[in-house]
């Protein structure tokens, strides 16, 4: 089992980019969340983490997100 050390988030207006992007890929699809993000300039590795891998979100993300 891998421990994931999260560091507290510092760009509030990021998170909630990326927060908007993770419902745009409940709602739509993980393509329009993609562009979402990337039309926002989230880096690549964020949007793989955060749309691709859902188990490595915060816990607070998965709790406000359940599919």
């Amino acid at each position: 089992m891998t421990l994931l050390q999260y560091t507290q988030r510092q760009d509030t207006a990021r998170s909630e980019i990326v927060e908007r992007g993770i419902e745009v890929q409940a709602s739509f699809s993980t393509l329009c969340a993609v562009e979402y993000l990337k039309s926002r300039n989230v880096p690549p590795q964020v949007i793989q983490r955060v749309l691709l891998q859902p188990a490595q979100r915060r816990e607070s993300d998965r709790v406000m997100h359940k599919y």
